[in-house]
């Protein structure tokens, strides 16, 4: 039976609710208190399966060598395709319900299944580099027109090729890590010079991500009908802005400082073909793109998102944002296609950006930065008198993401954040 059927029950109980169904079988790096050593997991309802104790006694073989007790996927991801299917395969007879061996196996399991408050989950890859792409048109539009001119919001290319800059892979972090407010130039319009203070206008940056699953050599390019197959999986990403330090750096190069400080990750990798059952059309695209860019089929996820503030004042977080990801202009075959296309090589672990992902409607807005306005217009939490425009000390950013059907939900967890206050090396 596919890993994928609907049909499917594990002989853990999973709340209809959990977003990790048989269905689903998320990667992740996790330890715990007793074992501290950083090793393989899956996600199963309220459990994590050690795949390290499954590799030790021979259940899963996907090498000669040993992937599973390490403290990133890479090595896993770099054995390729077939070897992460035939893998999820495995590790889906192991939980099901009709069989024995796991299920019946009281040591295996007290050995291989981790309650899931017990682990501490870690960054799941080695992140070989990043990019960040800009591929929502609503999202680019509404920053052209907030900064541009609203009749001609997109710049020229936008509508041609996925915009992109490469950014800092040694500040990507994993859910939970704390985010310290960047210090940079500022220059506020009124003032003659730039100076020396704290980022006044922090935000997040709603985005998934994909990890790329293979190495590349370097004069060769993907081509856009080949490129899912180098993609192992998603994560959902906070690529937190420095709005005001953005302003004044990036002309003429793009940001810098302004993104830089950090970069959060979700810790599960959820598979490609897990995602395989959500897929839709994306957003027309007019003009047609050039001949290296043209795709058939449908290559967007039906992904829902939403964005959570919780205040260091109110426990209850609000629901700032609802959004999805199938409405992203540039797929992420045409992204690695482009990326490519100069000759660029890949490496096994980059991990590239979706850019914000927005809607049409103002709470589908990826950012406080549309969200507000630019500050405009204050966004009122559900206490029904904290406003926030940009993001203040002690504020906790999360972030969710799930695929609904009508069977199940493939969800990708969470990836959270919280404010901390700047150092000041002046």
């Amino acid at each position: 039976m596919h890993p994928n059927s609907p049909s499917l029950k594990s002989f853990l109980p999973v709340d209809p609710s959990s977003d990790f169904p048989i269905q689903n079988l998320p990667f992740g790096i996790f330890s715990t208190r007793q074992s501290p050593e950083c090793r393989v997991g899956v996600a199963i309802g309220e459990w994590v399966l050690d795949l390290s104790e499954l590799e030790k006694i021979g259940l899963l073989a996907p090498s000669s060598q040993s992937v599973f007790n390490k403290p990133a996927l890479n090595d896993f991801i770099a054995l390729g395709q077939s070897v992460w299917r035939s893998t999820r395969a495995q590790i889906s007879l192991l939980l099901r319900s009709d069989h024995p061996r796991l299920r019946d196996d009281e040591v295996l399991r007290a050995n291989a299944l981790v309650p899931m408050h017990e682990a501490l989950m870690h960054l799941p890859i080695a992140v070989a580099g990043y990019t960040d792409f800009y591929s929502s048109k609503e999202h680019a539009t509404n920053v052209g027109s907030m900064f541009r001119d609203p009749a001609n919001a997109l710049l020229p290319n936008w509508l041609h090729l996925p915009v992109g800059y490469n950014g800092r892979a040694s500040s990507v972090v994993v859910s939970g890590t704390e985010i310290r407010r960047p210090m940079g130039q500022v220059k506020p319009p009124s003032a003659e010079q730039p100076q020396f203070a704290a980022c006044a206008k922090l935000d997040f940056e709603l985005e998934t991500a994909f990890i790329v699953g293979a190495n590349t050599a370097l004069g060769e390019s993907v081509s856009v009908n080949d490129a899912e197959e180098l993609i192992f999986g998603m994560v959902l990403l906070n690529d937190w802005s420095a709005r005001d330090i953005q302003q004044w750096e990036y002309v003429p190069l793009g940001p810098f400082n302004a993104k830089t400080f950090a970069t959060s990750i979700s810790p599960w990798v959820v598979t490609m073909e897990a995602l395989e059952p959500f897929r839709v059309p994306g957003p027309k695209q007019e003009p047609e793109p050039l001949s290296y860019l043209r795709q058939n089929g449908d290559h967007s996820f039906d992904i829902r998102l939403a964005v959570e503030l919780q205040t260091a004042e109110n426990h209850q977080p609000t629901t700032i944002c609802n959004t999805n990801y199938r409405a992203m202009y540039w797929s992420m075959a045409q992204q690695l296609a482009h990326h490519t296309i100069s000759g660029c090589n890949l490496r096994v672990g980059d991990l590239m950006a979706s850019g914000t992902i927005s809607g049409t409607q103002p709470d589908s807005f990826g950012s406080l930065l549309e969200l507000s306005w630019n500050g405009q217009r204050p966004v009122t939490l559900s206490d029904g008198h904290t406003k926030r425009s940009f993001l203040e000390d002690g504020d906790v950013v999360t972030m969710r993401g799930a695929c609904v059907g009508a069977h199940y939900r493939c969800g990708f967890g969470a990836v959270s954040g919280r404010v901390i206050p700047a150092l000041n090396h002046a």
